[in-house]
């Protein structure tokens, strides 16, 4: 017998009250083209043939770590060790993933309530949650959060945030009445991005969101931003794209920071083709009752025996929809187990080494390209990534360098089009980066500039 668990009557009863007519008008949105199309292919094919095809195609990519690469812009290259993928596997670790029932999802509360327990050091923060979806949706949710603790509906989105960030944003927000002030990027001057937004707050201010170190690489001392949101009783949220950075410079906490959002997927995570990832969240104590996602506590069981469970659970899956602090219900939980285990095997005086191993790296990046004529450097202040100005078109630049076996960052064009940034080129340096990868680099960029 099919299970059919809504009759037709209920169907038009949900139309009508999401107020539509048709199941179709929920697809308005989606271009024609794209709903439905017509897929050539085959039958049926073996297995055997369906692997040697899928490696053909695979074989078309070019791998992060078979060239010189220099790619970061949010999704950074970085070392992991093999012993994080054999931990993650570990016996301990595989207990209820969604972990309602904590007598039988000991491991799993545990690595979360450790993994906060990092990402609040990290940041500088009273208290993270268990993680979320990545840093562009921390990012919304700390907006919305902002919304909740200070009742204002105007952010101000800095120059600053990359700019997918800025996208989930607006994206999150276009249903709501919220006021989202988008201020353009300055690569040349990040002071004046600093300023800009200091002089955007206002006493209708929710928030101004501020990214450190910047879309463009360069790093700033935010502590002018906090005390002007501050006096405005505004929130500042730091976005932090490269958490790798905060094993070197101030965290945002001690910046002054209100949130701390971010992507965490430069510890123990691999590039992955873009995916899953890892957001961060951390917020102040006075705050923890509006944070979006899970918490977890520690805990003693009747027996005085130390235990883990779920707290503070005014989460979506606990509470009516409308009443709860977000509709993120989940967590990356082994992502979140790979930056625990990655984080473990660091310590603080490894994370604090690899940090400036990074940033020599991005020294050496910035030494070699101030050396080519043609080229400017435009950051003084800076982690592991750098912004330079080329003669002509960067993508050009990019794409003729690909060709020959260079992967040399990624164009402000691509982020910002129609923006006047077609000559500027984003440029990361990380560990993994050898001298040789920069020699190569600066003769193959020479040849092209030529």
């Amino acid at each position: 017998m099919r299970y059919l668990p809504l009759t037709s009557d209920d169907r038009q009863a949900m139309l009508a009250k999401i107020g539509v007519r048709h199941i179709d008008d929920l697809f308005r949105d989606v271009p024609k083209s794209d709903l439905n199309p017509e897929i050539d292919l085959p039958r049926r094919q073996s297995e055997m043939s369906v692997e040697r095809h899928l490696s053909r195609l695979a074989g078309k990519n070019t791998a992060a770590g078979s060239v010189p690469f220099f790619v970061g812009t949010g999704a950074y290259k970085h070392h992991v060790p093999s012993t994080v993928d054999h931990m993650i596997q570990r016996g301990e670790f595989l207990t209820a993933y969604t972990p309602y029932q904590p007598e039988i999802a000991q491991g799993t509360l545990q690595y979360l309530f450790e993994f906060q327990t990092q990402v609040a050091q990290l940041t500088g923060m009273d208290v993270a949650n268990a993680s979320m979806y990545d840093g562009s949706t921390a990012t919304a949710e700390a907006v919305m959060m902002a919304r909740r603790v200070t009742r204002k509906k105007r952010a101000v989105l800095a120059g600053s945030v990359h700019a997918h960030y800025r996208a989930v944003v607006e994206t999150t927000t276009q249903f709501t009445d919220d006021d989202i002030v988008v201020q353009a990027p300055v690569p040349a001057d990040p002071q004046v991005e600093l300023q800009a937004a200091i002089d955007a707050i206002d006493d209708k201010t929710s928030c101004v969101v501020f990214q450190n170190p910047g879309v463009c690489g360069s790093v700033l001392d935010l502590a002018p931003l906090a005390e002007a949101a501050h006096a405005h009783k505004a929130l500042l949220i730091v976005v932090v794209t490269e958490v790798m950075s905060l094993g070197l410079i101030k965290s945002p906490g001690e910046m002054g920071a209100d949130i701390v959002v971010g992507e965490g997927q430069s510890i123990g995570n691999g590039l992955n083709f873009g995916g899953p990832y890892l957001g961060l969240f951390a917020t102040n104590q006075k705050y923890v009752r509006q944070m979006p996602g899970r918490l977890c506590g520690e805990t003693t069981d009747s027996d005085g025996n130390r235990g883990f469970v779920l707290t503070l659970s005014t989460r979506e899956q606990h509470i009516r929809r409308e009443k709860a602090t977000s509709n993120i219900c989940t967590n990356s939980g082994l992502c979140s187990l790979a930056f625990t285990v990655h984080m473990s095997l660091l310590g603080e005086k490894g994370l604090r080494q690899l940090a400036r191993v990074n940033h020599k790296r991005a020294c050496d990046l910035r030494d070699a390209m101030s050396a080519i004529e043609g080229v400017e450097v435009l950051n003084s202040a800076f982690f592991n990534e750098i912004t330079i100005r080329v003669p002509g078109s960067a993508t050009a630049i990019v794409d003729q360098l690909a060709e020959s076996g260079v992967l040399a960052g990624v164009p402000m064009e691509r982020l910002y089009p129609g923006e006047g940034m077609d000559d500027l080129l984003i440029m990361a340096a990380t560990e993994t980066v050898t001298e040789e990868d920069i020699a190569d680099l600066s003769s193959k960029l020479t040849e092209a500039l030529s």
